[in-house]
């Protein structure tokens, strides 16, 4: 009988260990592969910013699993039957873009339960149950279950405790870009009124006793956030990181 796999990345986080992660959003398996053997905690597969599609997720999954690096799957958007395709997938640990209120962290938090906690479709033989070789795999999958949410607005961040309170929420990720925007700086995530919006939420999460977490290409202000206390940090994007080596080489030669 297969065995339910124990999520490493909720396990650890919970530990209060720091995890440094990648951004990954090339939608390719060969990609992921090469990016889940780095050496990074944990990895996010997007299909938010990305073309990414659902079925695509789970070639994915399998193309990192051989690795210790830990995949956190973002849906495009929060919805429980997209929510339920990746879960069903074999994704344990979900982060959910533009979380605005303590009633939509809510709903995020039935979606990813099974009833009567919450409003997960139940089936049977798909891959996060072994494809049925799983036992009882719908009365434990919750406890292996890993929820994090988004806040990325200004007028998310005002109830930034309200939304990180609601059971069920395991940690909160707090979006550079969007929160930007909403502050009126567009395209300036490193704008000093951001940042600092960024790190107060880091202290507020931390007075809550929630994890913190954020994506920063910024190695300094990565280690700022840690140093203040984040819990989980991606350091890196898997498509800058590529432009970024290849345009520095064709520099090189043209010198």
């Amino acid at each position: 009988m297969t065995e339910l796999a124990p999520n490493r990345f909720k396990r650890r986080l919970q530990a209060g260990e720091t995890l440094y992660g990648l951004w990954s959003t090339i939608p390719d398996a060969m990609a992921v592969e090469a990016l889940a053997g780095a050496g990074f905690d944990w990895m996010v597969l997007d299909t938010e910013h990305t073309s990414v599609e659902v079925s695509q997720i789970l070639s994915l999954l399998q193309a990192a699993a051989p690795h210790p690096t830990d995949c956190i799957v973002r849906p495009v958007v929060n919805d429980t039957a997209l929510i339920k395709r990746h879960l069903d997938q074999g994704a344990q640990t979900l982060i959910l873009p533009q979380i605005q209120s303590a009633d939509e962290a809510a709903s995020a938090v039935a979606a990813v339960r099974y009833p009567p906690r919450g409003a997960r479709g139940v089936a049977g033989t798909m891959r996060a149950a072994g494809y049925g070789r799983i036992r009882d795999y719908a009365k434990r999958a919750d406890d292996e279950i890993c929820l994090i949410l988004q806040v990325e607005t200004a007028a998310a961040m005002e109830r930034l405790e309200e939304i990180a309170c609601v059971d069920g929420v395991d940690a909160i990720f707090i979006g550079p870009s969007d929160l930007a925007a909403s502050m009126g700086h567009l395209g300036e995530p490193g704008h000093p009124e951001v940042r600092a919006a960024i790190l107060s939420a880091i202290d507020r999460l931390n007075a809550i006793g929630k994890p913190a977490g954020l994506l920063s290409l910024d190695p300094d202000f990565g280690r700022t956030a840690v140093t203040r206390g984040a819990g989980f940090v991606a350091v890196g994007l898997d498509m800058a990181l590529l432009v970024n080596a290849a345009d520095s080489l064709a520099r090189s030669f043209r010198v």
